[in-house]
C-alpha cells in the first residue's frame, strides 16, 4: 500500500519514543523466547515473522523509492527511505493484528505504514503513479527471485536434504519433517523468505483500494473524479478485511498454487 498524499517535514524520532520502541522489542523477544522453550509458539512462526516484517518493510520503502525517481520526494522528506524499521512499523498492522490472527487461526496478513507520496509531485502523474503503485509487489519479486536463487543452490549443495528443506518450507513447518543442521535452516530461512514475499506481492496485486492491484483501475478513473476517489480510498480498507475474514478458500486455493509453483522452481529436480 501507498499513502497518495503529502508528508511534512523531516522529524528526528524522539529519546522517548526510541526508548518505548527498544522496551516493546525487548519484551517481545522475552516472550518470543519463552513461548518458544515451552512449545506455546513455533519455531518456524518466528522465522516466518522475522523474515515477514523486514519483507513489508521494504515494500513499503520501494513505493517511495520510486516516486523518488519519478519527481517526488515526499517521502524521502519524511524521512521513509531508510531501513530503520522504527519509521514504518504500525504497532497495530505490524504487530498486533498479525498475532490476534495467529491466536484466531485466522488467515494471517498485516500492514506497514503507508509510505507517503504526492501524485501531483510526480513528472506524469497519471502513468507514474502506476508504476509508484506496482514497486511494492515488483520489489517482492525482486525479493523472492534472489532468495529462490540462494535456495536452490543451497539445497543443490546437499541433494540428499533437498526434499526435507522443501517440505518443511511449503508446509511452513520446521519440525514435522525432521529437518537439522546448518544447510536446513539455511534453506528454511531462504524458503521462507521467499514464499512470504510472494505471498505478500500477489496479495496487494489484489485490485481492492488501497492495495497495490488498485493501481491499475486508478489509471482509468476520470481526472475530475481523482480527488474524491483519493479521499474516500483509505475507507475500503474495510473491504479488504471483510475479504480475507469471510474468504471461502480462494486465499488459501491460491496461497497452495503458488506455493507448489515457487517450490517447483527452486527445487533441484523439481518438487
Amino acid at each position: 500500500m501507498r499513502a497518495p498524499w503529502g508528508g511534512g517535514a523531516r522529524r528526528k524520532p524522539q529519546p522517548a519514543s526510541v526508548a518505548i520502541a527498544v522496551l516493546v522489542a525487548a519484551i517481545v523477544v522475552v516472550a518470543v523466547t519463552k513461548g518458544v522453550e515451552s512449545g506455546k509458539i513455533s519455531l518456524g512462526l518466528v522465522i516466518l515473522f522475522a523474515v515477514a516484517i523486514p519483507s513489508i518493510i521494504f515494500h513499503e520503502v520501494s513505493h517511495g523509492i520510486v516516486a523518488y525517481w519519478c519527481g517526488d520526494d515526499t517521502a524521502k522528506r519524511a524521512g521513509r527511505l531508510t531501513a530503520n524499521p522504527l519509521r514504518h512499523i504500525d504497532p497495530i498492522g505490524t504487530i498486533i493484528v498479525p498475532i490476534v490472527l495467529v491466536l484466531l487461526h485466522a488467515p494471517v496478513f498485516g500492514w506497514a505504514k503507508p509510505v507517503p507520496v504526492a501524485l501531483n509531485r510526480l513528472r506524469h502523474p497519471r502513468n507514474q503513479a502506476v508504476l509508484t503503485g506496482l514497486a511494492g509487489p515488483a520489489a517482492n519479486a525482486l525479493v523472492a527471485a534472489l532468495a529462490g536463487v540462494a535456495l536452490h543452490f543451497v539445497m543443490a549443495s546437499q541433494l540428499s536434504e533437498r526434499y526435507v528443506i522443501a517440505n518443511s518450507v511449503a508446509n511452513l513447518n520446521t519440525t514435522y519433517f525432521g529437518g537439522h543442521g546448518t544447510i536446513f535452516w539455511l534453506g528454511t530461512v531462504l524458503g521462507f523468505l521467499g514464499l512470504v514475499n510472494i505471498f505478500i506481492g500477489a496479495f496487494n496485486l489484489i485490485p481492492i483500494p488501497p492495495l497495490d492491484g488498485s493501481a491499475l483501475l486508478e489509471r482509468f478513473i476520470p481526472i475530475q473524479a481523482l480527488p474524491t476517489y483519493y479521499r474516500l480510498r483509505i475507507g475500503f480498507l474495510i473491504l479488504v478485511f471483510l475479504f480475507v475474514f469471510f474468504d471461502q478458500g480462494l486465499l488459501g486455493t491460491i496461497y497452495y498454487h503458488l506455493t507448489a509453483w515457487y517450490m517447483g522452481l527452486v527445487t533441484p529436480g523439481g518438487f
